[in-house]
């Protein structure tokens, strides 16, 4: 079964071929390194003259992707920890995702900042945090999240040939070497994919497979899908609790059908929410789930919660980190306790 990082090389592979417009720039991502993480292996061999190494710089990569952007090409930026973002904010914020505005539009900038991100890898405060919440609400920027499920290579792909762009697409380091599953991976859950309206980017759904009808809806993405997905089976087992896990792979606010098309409709029914993230708990993801259904539904809405990581830098201690960020057993005693109300 292929991993989640065979899918993302493939889908690499794939705009490349595709589309002699698609560029790679990153550090430390020629052959036969291939990157930190592996995922754009084998392309620097295939296509010498599109690949190029640079410098530590991530505000030079994103700036110099942006003008070739301009100019019509496909850049992809690999960002080699998700941490160091925020040497390139300034180029996002203020220039890739307004030139557009600035300029008189209609401007695409079809380029896309790949990155790996999250914890549980014992790489310590610097190399392990998940900070994509401070870009999820900034106007003409997408911000996408593979999850174990369906097709991530094909996700990535579109996100490079399809995207007027900015995109940008944050990998958790988990997820590398979790198996792509479909339906006929996961028989203890029935799976269907939802292509919201004019949307690229799938949402999925997971019941646990002959239960009755869900009491409690849990929302999440990335790796934090997958432990909302064993959190299910362990309350269907152990608790009786029947959940529905709802995984969005397109995270950012504007313009996102996931919670007109499908997050509101399932809180109809069940009247629960649970939104599980890695990221810190304040002002996140979660918490702009959780105000959106209230807003949508309110009384209608029984129940709300969250569980995402502590308010506090990540340890380098196995231990601490652990403790540090959600687990499937916080999610399993936060749906518990509130079936109860």
């Amino acid at each position: 079964m292929p991993t989640v990082l065979d899918s993302l090389n493939d889908g690499l592979h794939r705009a490349f071929a595709e589309d002699e417009r698609v560029l790679l720039l990153g550090e430390d991502i020629l052959d036969p390194y291939g990157g930190a993480f592996k995922v754009p292996r084998g392309l620097a061999t295939r296509y010498p003259d599109r690949v190029f190494t640079s410098p530590v710089s991530e505000a030079g990569l994103a700036g110099v992707a942006g003008g070739l952007a301009l100019r019509g090409l496909k850049p992809v930026v690999e960002i080699m920890f998700g941490d160091f973002l925020m040497l390139a904010a300034d180029q996002i914020l203020n220039s890739l995702t307004k030139f557009g505005w600035m300029y008189g539009g209609p401007l695409d900038v079809p380029l896309v900042i790949r990155t790996p991100m999250g914890g549980r890898r014992g790489y310590g405060p610097t190399h392990s945090q998940t900070i994509e919440k401070h870009f999820l609400g900034v106007p003409g920027l997408a911000v996408l999240a593979p999850a174990a499920l369906g097709d991530p290579g094909a996700l990535l792909a579109d996100a490079i040939l399809r995207d007027p762009g900015p995109v940008l697409f944050v990998e958790n380091k988990l997820l590398y070497l979790e198996p792509v599953r479909g339906a006929a991976h996961l028989p203890e859950f029935e799976l269907e994919a939802h292509t919201l309206p004019g949307d690229y980017a799938p949402a999925y759904s997971l019941r646990i497979a002959g239960a009755p009808p869900p009491t409690l809806t849990l929302a999440s993405y990335g790796y934090a899908a997958e432990l909302a997905r064993r959190a299910a089976l362990q309350l269907a087992y152990e608790h009786e609790v029947f959940a529905e896990v709802l995984v969005p792979t397109r995270i950012s606010f504007p313009g996102n059908a996931f919670f007109d098309d499908l997050l509101i409709p399932a809180l109809r029914q069940t009247g629960r929410l649970l939104a599980v993230e890695e990221g810190t708990r304040p002002l996140g993801w979660a918490a702009e789930v959780l105000a959106r259904a209230a807003e949508a539904l309110g009384p209608q809405l029984r129940a709300a919660g969250r569980v995402a990581a502590a308010d506090t830098p990540i340890p380098a201690s196995t231990p601490m980190e652990r403790a540090a960020l959600p687990q499937i057993e916080d999610i399993v005693a936060a749906a518990v306790k509130m079936m109860r109300l």
